[in-house]
């Protein structure tokens, strides 16, 4: 990729997994504690909707993790 250039794979997340570890969380309660819709939840965690960089943060800081443990794109082959 050119520096510069933006991405076109979508950012992939954890989300899921995370909510299970902790408690089997539920998405409205994760919705809850972001302020966003379930609806939101489910869009970030089928990689439909990449999170503003506020939201990112929001989401790891309730499963205690860095914004990269969290979200990511995968390496190109």
């Amino acid at each position: 990729m050119i520096p510069g250039t933006p991405s076109t794979q979508p950012i992939e997340n954890q989300i899921r997994r995370l909510r299970f570890e902790h408690g089997e969380m539920t998405q409205e309660a994760l919705a809850k504690a972001v302020g966003i819709t379930r609806q939101t939840v489910i869009a970030l965690e089928s990689s439909r909707y990449a999170p503003s960089l506020e939201l990112a943060m929001k989401i790891a800081e309730v499963f205690s993790a860095r914004v990269d443990e969290v979200f990511y794109r995968r390496k190109s082959a």
